[in-house]
């Protein structure tokens, strides 16, 4: 029998594989993948905050763990696709890809930001890459990309960079309001009853005791968003009004994207995800709904609730040369559906 490259004639070589790295603000999902669609692996960790965790080398060490358990001794892979928050500036991108590639994961290594995780989960596989996504968790960003390779991105560096919503910043406006409606600096609003409640305490000065001492642990600050949604739902303006700013940003950050890719007048998908907007608040959706119809009338808004460890995976079968429309695809989004 002849033999090619080691391998015998007509005898199928291993499958080829690819390990999924979607890194976010507040959780980290890894998944190890072959190009039909199985998912071999899995594994959950983290936040990923090269900033805060003292540059990227020290970062990428912190995914180690997680790739080491999801890959379960499948190193190398043939491709890592790794979207990671955090990841703005394309010297960003050079510093973690460089990072990743020293450990060895994969024979070849694409770091993005994890925007374009969002925005591939959404877009229909058959299709050329088009559209915009916006992703609204913990903090908020958005990105575009058309099939000629253009691209729209935003910094999301916080308020130095011009931005305003995610799910931090909303507890952090939930909080503001409430204190001032409980001690009369501001408009009188149920948040300064519903706030304090939620975590049993008799009102505002209790409640912000609490947090300046200690007593309730900062992550918990998370609670509060859906409370604000709930308040705003039924009625409360002053919630009403942070939901309404919420939205705007939204809508304003798509507009903004598709103007870039020239979209505006195109139909094309409006992807909205992360953990405030595909909890589809009726307030805050409706909301985006109206206004995309006003400024972007021809946009089909498109909501992903799937992990966007989906999109990472749909980007690594994309590199590993799979078809858009092949069963790969299906099966990975039949996996996370």
């Amino acid at each position: 029998m002849g033999v090619s490259g080691g391998e015998p004639v007509g005898v199928p070589g291993p499958p080829r594989t690819a390990l999924a790295i979607d890194a976010g603000n507040s959780k980290t999902d890894v998944a190890l993948v072959d190009a039909s669609g199985r998912v071999l692996g899995t594994s959950r960790g983290g936040g990923f905050r090269p900033q805060a965790e003292g540059g990227a080398a020290a970062a990428v060490a912190g995914l180690a763990r997680l790739v080491s358990e999801a890959a379960a001794g499948a190193l190398p892979v043939d491709h890592v696709h790794a979207c990671l928050a955090n990841a703005d500036l394309p010297v960003e991108e050079e510093r973690l890809t460089a990072e990743i590639e020293k450990c060895g994961w994969g024979r070849t290594v694409t770091v993005v930001n994890d925007t374009f995780a969002l925005l591939r989960a959404g877009l229909p596989d058959g299709s050329p890459p088009e559209g915009v996504a916006v992703v609204c968790g913990t903090g908020i960003n958005c990105c575009g990309m058309t099939p000629d390779g253009r691209t729209a991105r935003f910094h999301s560096f916080g308020r130095i960079s011009g931005d305003w919503g995610g799910g931090a910043h909303l507890a952090g406006e939930a909080l503001w309001w409430a204190a001032r409606a409980s001690d009369g600096r501001g408009e009188p609003s149920a948040l300064a009853r519903a706030l304090p409640a939620h975590f049993g305490l008799s009102g505002m000065p209790q409640l912000i005791e609490a947090l300046h001492l200690g007593d309730l642990a900062p992550a918990r600050r998370h609670e509060l968003v859906p409370l604000l949604f709930d308040v705003a739902a039924a009625g409360d303006a002053v919630a009403r009004a942070i939901v309404a700013r919420q939205a705007e940003e939204v809508v304003t950050m798509a507009r903004t994207a598709l103007a870039r890719l020239d979209l505006l007048g195109v139909r094309v998908p409006v992807v909205l995800g992360g953990s405030v907007l595909a909890a589809r608040h009726a307030v805050l959706h409706e909301d985006v709904l109206k206004g995309l119809a006003r400024c972007a009338p021809l946009a089909e808004p498109v909501v992903v609730t799937a992990p966007p460890v989906l999109g990472a995976a749909l980007l690594a079968l994309d590199r590993l040369g799979v078809g858009p429309a092949a069963a790969g695809c299906a099966g990975l989004r039949r996996r996370w559906a």
